[in-house]
């Protein structure tokens, strides 16, 4: 599952002030800041975090994950 977030977003939601630390350089090799970062090419699932409530979120993973945990169970 790849949960989609763009950056400002991610740094809007950061309640341990990580994003600003690392643009401080006090945090080093920070994915998305001061290292790089990729995203899955082929997720097979992708939650577009930035576009979607939580709740909308939230409920597109529990759609995706519930079908596969029973499975598995069954199994």
């Amino acid at each position: 599952m790849f949960v989609d977030t763009p950056l400002d977003i991610c740094e809007q939601r950061d309640r341990k002030d990580l994003y600003r630390r690392a643009r401080a350089w006090e945090i080093r090799d920070f994915t998305g800041i001061n290292s790089p970062y990729e995203a899955p090419e082929n997720p097979e699932i992708r939650v577009r975090a930035g576009e979607l409530s939580i709740e909308a979120c939230v409920a597109l993973m529990l759609e995706n994950l519930l079908p596969r945990l029973r499975l598995e169970q069954a199994e």
